[in-house]
């Protein structure tokens, strides 16, 4: 069957991420990223939508109200909508730890309240009717485990300040669990974090699957790996079991999906130490079987589709730029997304966040 939703988007930040700083490649501009996921196709199938990072070059996070017509206007022309938005957190972007002092937290939440701005904006021009906006705590595990509790409900604390500022604006954010943020590098003490705020109406889980799966390995939180040392990835049946004990946990959570592969090595580039490395769809060291265990997030333990959100999107960040020109790129990512929908989507839309 030949499902409409979830709607099918396209990042724009790996085109920004691990990218433009000394001895890395230059950054690709927004307009060469729209381009080249304008350019998709698969048996006449095209993206729907793309998601955003509000920061420069791309996005700036103080854009102005012409800055954003002018960029609805762009995405529309190229038949596109906007879906979620990445908040620049972090301290380099202007942010803060959320777990920091109080000026560091003042600064992690101002840059939140010009996300839920600029998202309020683009729902008023009529480019974006669905999506979150995006944080995580901008703190390594590191300095997290310094004092894990008092960190966590410090965490919590800022998050819960957070929420208050995406409420005012109608908007709802979603904590990505990636393994290089303190407090949310664990499946379990992701959980905890999401328990502690517990604002669920407001705060939910973005799920990427190229760093779920890395939960499963505790890296950085031993104690929490589901998988062993050493653990031989020809027994699929032990892979399935860990991949459903994360889900069942953080899917009642999940109100944002990004579809990845990974190859259970971890890379990072600045304040993205030790985190997923994203591979391409084909790759032949992926460990996910990524349509299937999309299944494990996008339906319930009675296997009904969740409908939890209304697009996916597909994550692949820090792929050389030479890679990410390449037609065939971004005709294998919406296939595959493609696939995924067709395994798992719906016809119904869900009702948009307003």
């Amino acid at each position: 069957m030949k499902h409409t939703h979830p709607r099918i988007h396209n990042a724009m930040w790996p085109g920004l991420v691990g990218k433009g700083s000394p001895g890395a490649e230059p950054a690709i501009d927004l307009d060469t990223m729209l381009d080249v996921t304008a350019k998709a196709s698969v048996d006449g199938a095209k993206f729907d939508g793309v998601d955003l990072f509000l920061f420069d070059p791309h996005v700036s996070i103080d854009a102005t109200d012409s800055d954003l017509k002018r960029l609805a206007d762009k995405i529309a022309s190229k038949g596109f909508v906007v879906g979620s938005l990445v908040a620049p957190v972090w301290p380099p972007t202007g942010g803060g730890s959320a777990m920091g002092s109080e000026e560091d937290r003042r600064n992690f939440v101002t840059q939140v309240r010009k996300a839920c701005a600029i998202g309020r904006k683009l729902r008023g021009l009529g480019i974006r009717k669905y999506g979150v906006v995006r944080i995580d705590s901008a703190a390594s595990p590191a300095e997290w485990a310094r004092d894990p509790d008092a960190n966590t409900k410090r965490i919590a604390d800022t998050f819960s300040r957070a929420c208050d500022v995406a409420e005012d604006y109608g908007e709802r954010l979603a904590a990505e669990g990636e393994i290089c943020w303190g407090g949310m590098h664990s499946w379990k003490r992701m959980v905890q974090l999401l328990e502690t705020v517990n604002r669920p109406t407001t705060l939910g889980f973005q799920a990427d699957m190229a760093h779920t799966l890395l939960f499963t390995m505790g890296y950085n939180a031993p104690d929490d790996r589901l998988l062993p040392e050493n653990y031989d990835w020809k027994d699929r049946s032990r892979l399935d079991e860990a991949l459903r004990t994360v889900t069942r946990a953080l899917r009642p959570w999940t109100i944002d999906f990004h579809v990845a592969q990974n190859d259970a090595s971890v890379f990072g580039s600045g304040t993205h130490d030790k985190t997923g490395r994203h591979c391409l769809p084909a790759d032949p060291n992926g460990k996910l079987d990524v349509v299937r265990h999309a299944g494990f997030w996008m339906r319930d333990e009675q296997g009904e589709p969740t409908k939890a959100f209304d697009h996916i999107c597909w994550d692949g960040c820090m792929f050389p730029n030479a890679t990410m020109m390449q037609p065939k790129t971004w005709n294998d990512v919406l296939r595959l997304l493609l696939d995924v929908r067709s395994a798992h989507g719906w016809d119904a839309p869900v009702a948009a966040v307003v």
